[in-house]
C-alpha cells in the first residue's frame, strides 16, 4: 500500500519529511504560490531545489509518474510543485510552459477570488472562463501543467471541463452536499468532472469537513463512499490540504496576499482566524494507514481503498504530466 497526497502546504523540514516516508507517501503535490509574482515563484523554485539536495536521501523533485516508482523504490517521497493562482503567468501566455520548464505541473485558474482567467469561488458573479483563460487552458494542454480548478466557482469549473483538452482536477474539495462550505463542490460538478476523466482529491482541511475538527473517521469515510457511487472509484483520491506546522500569519497570507487592506477570514471566524486543529485521526503523514482502515471499513474492497489511496493518482499522473500526444 502506498499513498499519494495532491495537496499540502506544510512548513517544510525534515521532520515532516521523515513523516512522509513513515507513513509510506510516495508522492505529495506541494503549493508554490499563492499570490507570488513570476519572479517570486523562481525563488520558491530555488528553495525547492536547496530541499532535494539537502534531503535527498528523504524526497526527491517530481516530473512525471516514473519518478513516483523511484521514489517507492527508494523509500522516499516524490513532490510535485504547483500553484494555487496563476499570479507566477502573471500576464504572459509564455510563462505557461517556462513553469513547466521549472517543474511546476499544477495550477489553479484562481484563487477564491476573479483572476485573469477565471473567477474564485468567493465572487458574488461567476462570468466563466476569460477569453484569457481560454488560451492558457489549450497551452497547458499543450505543456503538461494540469488545470486545477480547487478555489473556484461553480461555471468557470464546468466551462474549463469542457474547454480542456485534457482531463483536469480538483486536487482538494469535497463535496458540497456534505458539508456547504464555498470551497467544496456540487453534484453537477463532481459528475461532470469524472465523465471527462478528471480526479478529484478529498480534503481534510476543517474548514472542509462536516463538524469541522471534529468530524470523525467514519463520517468522513462515508462521504467518501457516497461519492464514489457519484463519480466511480477510480475517478477520487485525496489532497489532504494539510498546513502543518505553519504559524497563523501564514493563513492570513493565502486568505489576503496583497489584494485588500482589510483581512479576510475566508470560511473561519472572525473570532478564530488562524488555522482551525486538525481532526485527531490525521495529525501528519503517519496517520494515512488508518484513513485506509477506515475505507475498508466502509465497504471498499482493497484494490479500491489502493486505488484512492494512490493508484488512481499515479494513473493520473502517467497520463497528465508529458506534452500532449506524448502517451
Amino acid at each position: 500500500m502506498f499513498f499519494i497526497d495532491c495537496l499540502q502546504y506544510s512548513a517544510w523540514s525534515e521532520t515532516i519529511f521523515r513523516q512522509m516516508n513513515a507513513g509510506g507517501v510516495v508522492a505529495v503535490h506541494a503549493t508554490i504560490a499563492y499570490h507570488e509574482s513570476f519572479r517570486e515563484t523562481v525563488a520558491n523554485f530555488s528553495a525547492w531545489n536547496e530541499r532535494f539536495q539537502r534531503h535527498s536521501d528523504l524526497i526527491l523533485p517530481g516530473r512525471n509518474a516514473a519518478d513516483v516508482e523511484t521514489a517507492r523504490q527508494s523509500g522516499r517521497t516524490a513532490i510535485f510543485l504547483g500553484f494555487q493562482n496563476p499570479s507566477p503567468i502573471e500576464d504572459d501566455i509564455a510563462l505557461v510552459e517556462i513553469c513547466h520548464q521549472l517543474g511546476a505541473r499544477f495550477m489553479q485558474l484562481s484563487y477564491n477570488n476573479q483572476s485573469l482567467l477565471a473567477t474564485g469561488c468567493y465572487e458574488a458573479e461567476d462570468p466563466g472562463i476569460t477569453r484569457m483563460g481560454r488560451e492558457v487552458i489549450a497551452e497547458m494542454n499543450r505543456v503538461g501543467l494540469v488545470v486545477d480548478m480547487s478555489h473556484s466557482a461553480e461555471r468557470s469549473t464546468l466551462e474549463a471541463i469542457e474547454i480542456s483538452g485534457r482531463p483536469i482536477t480538483i486536487t482538494h474539495a469535497n463535496p458540497k452536499a456534505w458539508h456547504p462550505a464555498l470551497r467544496n463542490k456540487s453534484d453537477d460538478v463532481l459528475r461532470a468532472l469524472a465523465e471527462s476523466g478528471g480526479m478529484l482529491g478529498f480534503s481534510l482541511y476543517p474548514h472542509h469537513l462536516k463538524d469541522g475538527p471534529a468530524c470523525t473517521l467514519t463520517a468522513f469515510c462515508e462521504m467518501i463512499a457516497r461519492t464514489a457511487e457519484l463519480m466511480g472509484p477510480a475517478r477520487i483520491g485525496f489532497g489532504s490540504d494539510l498546513c502543518q506546522d505553519q504559524p497563523d500569519s501564514i493563513v492570513e497570507w493565502m486568505r489576503n496576499g496583497r489584494w485588500t487592506r482589510n483581512r479576510d477570514y475566508g470560511e473561519g471566524s472572525a473570532a478564530n482566524p488562524g488555522f482551525p486543529p486538525q481532526p485527531s485521526w490525521f495529525r501528519d503523514n503517519r496517520d494515512w494507514p488508518a484513513i485506509a482502515d477506515g475505507l475498508g471499513a466502509v465497504g471498499f474492497s482493497p484494490s479500491e481503498v489502493a486505488g484512492i489511496c494512490g493508484g488512481n493518482w499515479l494513473d493520473f499522473y502517467d497520463a497528465a504530466f508529458g506534452p500532449a500526444g506524448a502517451a
